[in-house]
């Protein structure tokens, strides 16, 4: 019997039989091949997840990977068989931000896949077809679960439009600032400077390309073209600002607690600042993830430390929040 995790309220979960749901008209039933686990999933089962941002009871997993099992009235056959991965935001594709490709900032209101809608932790998924996005035949389906964190770099790095021969840094050296060394190396910058709160995370930093790690508290230096921050710690943004030239390009990923120490507006004036943000991925990001991906630019394996049964969601969301160094990304397979 195959199953699914429900979390009933915070701190609240069961396992329970799973009946897949058949696809309506322009919808597809995806086989789940495997569905990571990231800091907002904890914050799901823990209840530490803003107001108006989950939904309960849920089904959770928003990372994830599968196979087309069947498709409903007007998607393509053609699609049945195809591993694909899929987009998030549930975007009412009315709105002017939608028709802008702005999807995250849907004004119809706030809805995604395992946060208000149900999600991959469980042996299937019934999504939009429009959602998916096909891989080739010949795709890792586990290294292909860690896209959608992909994808949200690759929003990241598609605003910081860093040209060939600048001089680039990543704050951060979890799942996402691992990303962000992939994408910014594919860019063929002059240096790309990691820089961390752990050592251990140089051997792996430099395998993706940096040529320079640091931890934030050695000497770091102040004249780089471009930094994407993922780590989202309480002091992360200043750090990042302070690594960039004047006139440079920050692109902040990482979303911190409350009380945060924000960026100095006479900074960002006085230094011409260029800042952006990421919240997900729009469809443009995740084609261009799809598309490096494809191209072998892109390694998420060496990232999975573990690989988990369903049944063992709550070991799972523990490892996620245990700090142990050797954990990375924690895969779950229905």
């Amino acid at each position: 019997m195959s199953t699914a995790v429900v979390i009933e309220a915070p701190g609240e979960h069961r396992l329970t039989a799973h009946t897949p749901r058949e696809p309506e008209a322009g919808e597809a039933l995806v086989r789940v091949h495997a569905v990571g686990i990231c800091g907002s999933d904890r914050e799901v089962y823990q209840g530490n997840r803003p107001e108006g941002y989950v939904r309960y009871p849920l089904t959770p997993g928003h990372e994830w990977s599968g196979t087309v099992a069947a498709v409903g009235a007007g998607v393509p056959d053609a699609l049945v068989g195809r591993k694909v991965v899929g987009e998030g935001f549930r975007n009412c594709q009315v709105c002017d931000r939608c028709h802008a490709g702005e999807t995250t900032l849907c004004s119809a209101g706030y809805e995604e896949t395992g946060f208000t809608q149900p999600g991959a932790m469980a042996a299937t998924l019934t999504l939009p077809a429009r959602l998916l996005h096909v891989l080739p035949d010949d795709s890792d389906l586990t290294a292909a679960a860690l896209l959608e964190p992909a994808a949200c770099i690759a929003a990241a790095a598609i605003k910081a439009n860093a040209l060939p021969g600048e001089r680039v840094a990543v704050v951060g050296t979890g799942t996402l600032g691992m990303f962000a060394v992939q994408f910014l190396k594919a860019g063929s910058p002059a240096e790309l400077l990691v820089v961390g709160t752990r050592s251990d995370r140089e051997a792996l930093s430099r395998q993706y390309g940096a040529t320079d790690f640091r931890t934030k508290d050695q000497l770091l230096p102040d004249d780089f073209d471009v930094v994407i921050e993922t780590a989202g710690s309480a002091d992360a943004a200043r750090t990042s600002a302070a690594l960039l030239r004047r006139g440079g390009r920050l692109v902040l990923t990482g979303i911190p607690a409350p009380g945060a120490h924000g960026l100095d507006p006479t900074d960002l004036v006085v230094r011409q600042l260029e800042v952006h943000t990421v919240f997900g991925a729009p469809p443009d990001a995740w084609a261009h993830t799809v598309r490096v991906f494809a191209a072998g630019l892109l390694d998420p394996l060496p990232l999975v430390t573990h690989e988990l049964p369903l049944q063992e969601f709550p070991q799972a969301i523990e490892l996620v929040g245990s700090g142990d160094p050797k954990v990375g990304k924690v895969l779950l397979r229905p």
